[in-house]
């Protein structure tokens, strides 16, 4: 049998956990969402780079790239 522990927050110390799980948030959102930036990007240049023709052993990898960073950031 395995029994639960619930932690309790110190009532002095609740201010702190509310502030570090607000930056983490933060920092997590931020994350996500310079990885669909950047994901766009790629697509975008490989998709350019592909349509030259003589670019497209580059350009391809580089929208695969782009659409992984950007299956990453939605999940």
């Amino acid at each position: 049998m395995s029994r639960k522990h619930s932690r309790r927050m110190s009532f002095l110390l609740w201010p702190f956990y509310a502030l570090w799980r607000l930056i983490t948030f933060v920092l997590l959102t931020t994350g996500r969402l310079l990885c669909m930036l950047l994901g766009l990007i790629l697509v975008g240049v490989g998709v350019a780079v592909t349509l030259t023709g003589l670019g497209a052993p580059i350009g391809a990898p580089l929208v695969l790239l782009g659409f992984l960073l950007l299956v990453r950031a939605i999940f």
